[in-house]
């Protein structure tokens, strides 16, 4: 007679599967997150002791009418060609290269022309450049 209790194993949980699964969400998430570096910098700036003397400058104005035409200083040019309105440029600088230039142009002139006027502009080496707009309106036209 056979008195020995049949030997059962328990049932067991295997968890290698789990783990493989918990590690490629881990490496999945490490591979797809963008990590923000920011460089705060603290900085502490120096003082003056007395404030900064403000300079008026002139600009030299450039205004494009609606039909293409340049005034320089208010001045009309007598052609809308890229040299006339270099040479009375260049003639308007003397005495004040480090003047800035602002361009006005009406809305409804030819991007040519604002074009025109910017390689003029860039030509002469002038760097500070500045373009007039107005600010958003509500109505659409």
């Amino acid at each position: 007679m056979n008195f020995r209790r049949p030997h059962h194993d328990e049932p067991g949980v295997n968890l290698t599967p789990l783990i493989d699964v918990v590690f490629l969400l881990l490496i999945f998430f490490m591979v797809s997150t963008t990590f923000d570096q920011h460089a705060d910098i603290e900085l502490t700036l120096p003082s003056a002791d007395r404030e900064a003397e403000v300079v008026e400058r002139a600009w030299l104005d450039i205004v494009v009418d609606a039909n293409g035409n340049y005034f320089v200083n208010g001045q009309e040019l007598v052609n809308r060609r890229a040299e006339t309105l270099e040479r009375v440029l260049s003639e308007a600088r003397e005495g004040r290269e480090d003047d800035p230039v602002l361009i006005r142009a009406d809305a409804n002139t030819s991007h040519q022309s604002v074009v025109r006027a910017l390689d003029v502009v860039g030509r002469l080496g002038i760097t500070s450049v500045s373009i007039a707009t107005l600010g958003a309106r509500d109505d659409d036209d």
